[in-house]
C-alpha cells in the first residue's frame, strides 16, 4: 500500500479503513488529501479482499471541510485554475459514490462544508449525536456545488435548500432525522453499532452487494422505467445462474451456511 502524506489506511480482515489524518486542523482537506483520497478507493475497489471501505477521521474531528491555507491559495487562482481543482473535487465525491465496495462514514467532531461530500457519498453513515453538521458555503459567499448531488440524493430538494442556503448548524439527530445519515448514537455506542452493522453486510454474499450497488445505481441514475424491466429481469437471471448465487440458494434449500460465512467463522 501507498504511503501518503493526509491519510492513512488500516486493513483488517475484509475491512479497509482511510482515516483522514491532519488532527492538527481537524482533517481539514486541501488538494493533497483530495488526491489522495481518489487514489486509495480507486486502489481498494480493485482489491479483491476488501468488501467494506471506511472513512474515519484521526483526532476530534471527522472533518473541518477545506484547508484555509487552501482556499488562501485558490482565491488567487484563475477560473480555470479553479475550475480544474474543483472538478477534482467532484471527482472525489463520484469516485466515492460509485466505487463497487459498501462504503461507511463513521462521523465525530465535526464534518463541516465539503466534509458533507465526503459522509454524503457512502452508502451508510453512522454518527456521534453531538456531531457539528454545517453546510456552511454560503456564510463565505461560496456555494455547496460539488457536494450538492450527494446532498440531494440523500435529503432531497426542499430540506436540502433549508441546510444550503442558511448555513446553519445542526447535530446528529437532527441530520438523521432528515436523511443525511443512517444514524445518530451516543459515543459509548457508536463503535458497537457500526460493527453490528458490518457484521451484518459480510454475510451477504460479496458479489450479490457489489451487483446491487449497481443495480441501484443504474435505476437511479442512467434507465428510464421500461429499460429497468429487462435490465432488472437480466440482472437476477445472471445472479441466479452465477456461482455465488447457486451456492447461497443450495446453502438455503440446504438450511446452512453459505460458504462466504463459513470462512468468517
Amino acid at each position: 500500500m501507498n504511503k501518503y502524506l493526509t491519510i492513512e489506511i488500516e486493513k483488517r480482515d475484509q475491512i479497509s479503513t482511510i482515516w483522514l489524518n491532519r488532527p492538527e486542523i481537524h482533517n481539514a482537506f486541501n488538494e493533497i488529501m483530495i488526491s489522495e483520497i481518489i487514489e486509495a478507493f480507486k486502489i481498494l475497489n480493485a482489491d479483491v479482499k476488501t468488501r467494506i471501505i471506511v472513512i474515519r477521521g484521526k483526532g476530534k474531528s471527522f472533518c473541518a471541510g477545506a484547508d484555509l491555507n487552501w482556499m488562501k491559495d485558490v482565491a488567487n487562482y484563475t477560473y480555470k485554475e479553479n475550475y480544474n481543482e474543483s472538478f477534482k473535487l467532484s471527482v472525489c465525491f463520484n469516485t466515492i459514490y460509485t466505487c463497487k465496495k459498501v462504503t461507511m462514514a463513521v462521523v465525530h467532531g465535526s464534518a463541516i462544508g465539503g466534509a458533507n461530500g465526503l459522509l454524503a457519498a457512502c452508502d451508510f453513515v453512522y454518527a456521534e449525536a453531538n456531531t457539528v453538521f454545517s453546510l456552511s458555503e454560503v456564510k463565505i459567499g461560496l456555494i455547496p456545488a460539488c457536494i450538492g448531488p450527494y446532498i440531494i440524493k440523500r435529503i432531497g430538494e426542499f430540506p436540502a435548500k433549508e441546510f444550503m442556503l442558511s448555513g446553519v448548524r445542526f447535530n446528529g439527530d437532527i441530520a438523521e432525522n432528515k436523511g443525511l445519515i443512517n444514524k445518530s448514537l451516543d459515543q459509548e455506542n457508536l463503535e458497537d453499532y457500526y460493527q453490528k452493522s458490518i457484521k451484518l453486510i459480510l454475510t451477504s454474499g460479496p458479489n450479490a452487494v457489489s451487483q446491487c450497488k449497481e443495480v441501484i445505481h443504474n435505476i437511479c441514475n442512467e434507465i428510464d422505467y421500461d429499460e429497468s424491466l429487462i435490465y432488472t429481469a437480466k440482472m437476477i437471471a445472471e445472479t441466479r445462474s452465477s456461482e455465488e448465487g447457486q451456492e447461497g440458494m443450495t446453502a438455503f434449500l440446504e438450511k446452512r451456511k453459505p460458504n462466504w460465512i463459513s470462512k468468517l467463522d
